[in-house]
């Protein structure tokens, strides 16, 4: 990544009020096009083909790009092993910038059962160490349409504290100040709340630039008879860069894009900053403007109806210089039937909480549980305590200590609690060896402040002042999930020790209650009493 550093040649863009600017003052407006062949004609395991990392493939492509006079390409996702510096320099002298999503298939925040977790963070480091050598990355989208209704809006809360980290970390590794933003549908029901839900409060939490995947222009239209007139008056006391990062409907084909004098000229310049017309590549969603067969490039119709309109442009842009921002602080929205994040996003992910946790632990799951079996587990023991200090509520607000840590550390935690809960029975850390007795259990010195902050049930609140290096570390020796001891634990039991029935990870619920009874009868018929 090193060599990017002095491979780029093309001006960094700066944001200023809400519009893009060159560092002479002529305002940016995004003439761009999504760049990234459809995973799913991947046959080689890959899950990301990387448009920026295949040398060939780009000398193929941006002469086909300039034709339609592109200055921004967006890709959905990059192979951070994989070396850039060729493609991006390609791009760079073809005067091309790249705005890039931070996530990629699988590895994502997903909007059914959301989490911003290490993962995650680490991916979303990663491109952000691959890519922020070049001054011709523009920008990074920290989310594409996880929200897409009214609801799955608390995943939103999720991908505001992405925001929040991947600011954060740019800043902290030294990068130049990349803007980092938001990709939303245009869905009637939420598009004014999640617009200001991802641009009012704190400063550190909120999107540089917002981008709306927007299809409401299909075929001959108006800039009022398509909704767009509505759209600018709804977001036009946006204080951030606004642009469509996606249009172009295909519900009449071919499309003729008749949109495009509008998108640049007088009635949406003043609000909008372009647009990224979708996509390059034909697939079987029809939305291509060109095919590939055998690396051979051919334009469809709608290159060429999307090359005519960009070729008769006459933009409208503003100088820098005769331009005055107007800031408006934007209201987070009311939590309603149509809105339910919550203002109280989830704690920065932290490896070191998580390491220390799991040190700590007495009951810990067992090397050998295959990962497909976690659910079972977290599902039965979830029914006998609370699991709060490992899971987050978009909705209330409310995120465990340990709610962005790995599932097998987090599976770890509850089951430590359950052992804790009971007494550190030894049944109570068996689950027909899903969970086995950790001996070696420590309190490092320098976990004692997290730990002690995250409380015994992981519902604490960990400070940046408690999160101190680790140091040597000592043995635990005291009675809670935090510092436990597992030989102490072990020799505390005693004969009148309640037989805790617990789950077989094999067996189904008539299975378990079967063999209950058995154990029941079994010590019955050994005389011993069962309390």
């Amino acid at each position: 990544m090193l060599t990017g550093l002095t491979l780029a040649e093309l001006p960094e863009i700066s944001i200023y009020g809400n519009k893009f600017f060159y560092p002479n003052g002529s305002q940016f407006l995004m003439k761009g096009i999504a760049y990234q062949a459809d995973t799913a004609n991947i046959t080689t395991g890959q899950t990301i083909i990387d448009p920026l990392a295949d040398v060939d493939v780009c000398k193929r492509d941006i002469p086909y790009l300039e034709e339609l006079g592109t200055n921004v390409i967006r890709v959905y996702a990059v192979n951070t092993t994989l070396d850039h510096d060729e493609c991006m320099s390609l791009l760079d002298e073809a005067g091309i910038y790249v705005i890039a999503d931070l996530s990629e298939p699988g590895v994502s925040v997903d909007r059914s059962n959301p989490s911003w977790n290490i993962e995650l963070f680490e991916r979303y480091k990663a491109v952000v160490d691959q890519l922020s050598g070049y001054s011709n990355v523009l920008g990074y989208f920290a989310g594409n349409e996880v929200t897409n209704d009214n609801t799955n809006t608390d995943a939103s809360a999720f991908v505001k504290a992405a925001v929040r980290d991947t600011k954060a970390y740019i800043k902290s590794a030294g990068y130049r100040e990349i803007p980092v933003g938001y990709s939303s549908n245009d869905d009637a029901d939420t598009r004014v709340q999640i617009a200001n839900y991802f641009l009012c409060g704190d400063e550190d939490e909120k999107s540089d630039f917002y981008g709306i995947n927007m299809y409401e222009w299909c075929g001959s239209s108006s800039f009022k008879e398509s909704g767009y007139s509505d759209r600018t008056d709804e977001f036009k006391n946006l204080s951030v860069p606004i642009f469509f990062s996606e249009y172009g409907c295909n519900e009449v084909t071919p499309r003729k894009f008749e949109e495009v004098p509008t998108i640049y000229g007088e009635d949406m310049t003043d609000i909008w900053s372009g647009g990224i017309v979708y996509m390059y590549f034909e697939e079987t969603n029809n939305y291509g403007l060109v095919t590939i067969k055998n690396d051979k490039v051919s334009t469809l119709s709608d290159f060429n109806n999307l090359k005519s309109q960009i070729d008769d442009l006459t933009m409208v842009t503003y100088k820098s210089s005769e331009y005055t921002p107007t800031s408006v602080e934007l209201s987070c929205p009311t939590q309603d039937s149509n809105w339910k994040a919550n203002t109280q996003i989830p704690p920065t992910p932290d490896q070191d909480t998580c390491d220390c946790m799991s040190k700590s632990l007495s009951c810990v799951v067992s090397e050998d549980v295959d990962e497909s079996d976690y659910e079972e587990l977290f599902d039965y023991v979830c029914g006998q305590i609370a699991c709060d200090g490992v899971t987050g509520n978009g909705t209330t607000g409310q995120y465990g200590s340990y709610s962005f840590c790995s599932a097998k550390e987090k599976l770890s935690f509850i089951l430590n609690l359950y052992y804790v809960e009971n007494d550190k029975s030894k049944s109570a850390c068996l689950f027909d060896g899903s969970a086995s007795i950790n001996s070696d259990a420590t309190t490092e010195s320098g976990c004692k402040s997290i730990l002690s902050a995250a409380g015994t049930d992981g519902l604490g609140t960990i400070s940046a002042s408690s999160k101190t290096s680790t140091a040597r570390s000592s043995r635990s020796n005291s009675g809670d999930s935090t510092a436990t001891n597992a030989s102490a634990s072990e020799s505390a039991s005693s004969s009148n020790e309640a037989v805790i029935l617990l789950p077989f990870k094999k067996q189904s619920l008539a299975e378990m209650t079967i063999t209950g009874l058995l154990m029941l009868c079994f010590v019955a018929g050994m005389g011993l009493v069962v309390f």
